[in-house]
């Protein structure tokens, strides 16, 4: 059994690019800690090395960071 298809991946979110430290199919939204799989991994924080779901997660968390 793969046991990284149940697991989250380790990623180190770059500037415009993630890289894959420990294999996994999905990492957790910062904000909701929704699963987002590694295929549709489209937002992230470099600075926060955060992953989002969508733009809108983002948005509510510099939101946050602003507050």
């Amino acid at each position: 059994m793969d046991m990284t298809a149940s697991e989250p991946a380790t990623v180190h979110y770059g500037d415009g690019e993630f890289a894959v430290l420990k294999p996994g199919r999905f990492v957790r939204c910062a904000v909701t800690d929704r699963p987002i799989p590694l295929e549709l991994l489209r937002y992230w924080s470099p600075t926060r090395q955060e992953a989002y779901y969508s733009p809108a997660e983002f948005i509510a968390r510099m939101q946050q960071a602003a507050a």
